[in-house]
């Protein structure tokens, strides 16, 4: 199943100056949507409800199903839901958006347990040795993953099948499935609510997608944070035992792969950080790489990205809220990491450390480095694919993403040595 680098190419897209002045009108329109729904529609309440109860049934009523497998996913659904509400101050966009990927996620876990009724040997399907990308964000960890998915024989879950999984993709008709079309249509709303969004990440519908789309339909997910300011939902979840949300996501790539296998999988989540213990119950053979970056390029950069994600559905948006909530998260999530890697020293061969600066210098360097220390074989069609890649993917290919640590109220030597514990084991010099 070849998937070469065309499909990274986004068809459709308006050139130049044209696009931004669509994208400029679109966003001045969702601004009066949401400036008439604060005046008339109390944010549309009345119309798009965050009610547990309702979106359960409204899920049932589209699908024609009501069986939605373990029900370990309804506590933390209705947290989130109820975090919504009263802490997130959701405009108009933010409730519909909000109420759509609710609903859409409670559809599809109907569907892939009907899928699994019919076809009982989804569950059989191994998952062998997939190989992991974590990090903190903004580290490497996006292009590292579409650089190691050009492996043809590989599987990387693409965001067409992880936003539409049922039913499970064919071999035959992968590169042609009509879900890829509908997904691309589905996320050019993208350029109209974030226009700055492709500086950060590169997105469509043949595009590998992190890990974080595949546990949020369990309700156990860090994007719910990463799009909305749902703070009780994020204080209940970081006191949460992580296995369901991984025995979910098991499940899932069974559920991908049925049909549609591959020598291994690689996947990706900053998040995975957080939760390395649960990820290694789950995937006890799983072989892990952690990219490393300087800290006072990442809080800026991690920071302006929360904005972006965050700015189309909220009437509110503190930028000190947002870097001391990244400045905290991601010192938590390297901590975590370090410790458990400390524990087990024996799990060393595990893991292997990439420095940002190294990716950027010589990334087919990296590549052979991450294939040599796990046993992979590096074909020679994957290492062309992985060049015409690299070639055609330079950095700041779609613009420069411009931050700084004082915007976003953050010191410089505070926030270095909130971070020494960290530099000082990878031996992490500052950049430039």
């Amino acid at each position: 199943m070849h998937r070469g680098n065309k499909p990274y190419h986004r068809p459709g897209v308006l050139p130049g100056s044209a696009h931004k002045t669509l994208c400029r009108l679109g966003a001045a329109l969702l601004s009066g949507v949401n400036a008439f729904s604060r005046f008339a529609l109390h944010s549309g309440r009345p119309f798009f409800s965050l009610d547990e109860a309702a979106l359960l049934a409204k899920s049932r009523k589209l699908t024609g199903l009501d069986d939605f497998g373990d029900h370990s996913f309804r506590e933390p659904l209705g947290i989130l839901l109820r975090s919504f509400e009263a802490d997130a101050d959701l405009n108009l966009v933010g409730r519909i958006c909000a109420h759509s990927e609710v609903l859409r996620m409670l559809c599809n876990r109907l569907r892939m347990v009907e899928d699994r009724r019919r076809h009982p040997g989804i569950l059989d399907e191994p998952i062998r040795r997939p190989l992991f990308i974590t990090g903190l964000p903004r580290s490497g960890t996006t292009f590292l993953h579409a650089l190691l998915a050009q492996d043809p024989r590989c599987r990387a879950p693409q965001i067409w099948e992880v936003m539409h999984p049922s039913p499970p993709p064919e071999r035959g008709s992968y590169d042609s499935d009509p879900r890829i079309v509908h997904t691309e249509r589905q996320l050019k709303w993208l350029d109209v609510l974030m226009p700055e969004f492709e500086k950060f990440h590169l997105i469509h519908a043949r595009y590998p997608q992190e890990c974080i789309a595949i546990t949020d339909h369990s309700f156990m997910s860090y994007v719910f944070e990463t799009m909305y300011q749902v703070s009780s939902y994020r204080a209940w979840h970081d006191g949460q035992d992580k296995l369901p949300a991984y025995a979910f996501h098991r499940q899932f790539l069974q559920h991908l792969q049925w049909r549609c296998p591959g020598t291994h999988w690689v996947l990706k989540a900053p998040s995975h950080l957080m939760a390395l213990e649960a990820l290694l119950h789950v995937y006890p053979d799983a072989d892990i790489v952690q990219t490393h970056r300087d800290p006072l390029k990442v809080l800026p950069s991690c920071a302006s990205l929360t904005r972006v994600l965050r700015a189309p559905f909220t009437n509110r948006l503190h930028r000190e809220g947002i870097a001391s909530e990244v400045t905290l998260r991601w010192e938590g999530s390297a901590r975590l990491a370090l410790e458990l890697r400390r524990r087990n020293q024996a799990m060393g061969e595990r893991f292997f450390d990439v420095r940002y600066l190294d990716l950027r210098r010589d990334p087919m360097g990296v590549v052979r480095g991450i294939y040599r220390h796990f046993n992979r074989e590096l074909t020679d069609g994957a290492e062309a694919a992985m060049q015409r890649f690299v070639t055609e993917n330079p950095k700041d290919k779609h613009g420069v993403h411009r931050y700084t640590l004082e915007e976003f109220g953050l010191d410089r030597e505070t926030e270095w040595r909130r971070f020494r514990f960290y530099t000082e084991q990878y031996g992490i010099d500052p950049e430039p």
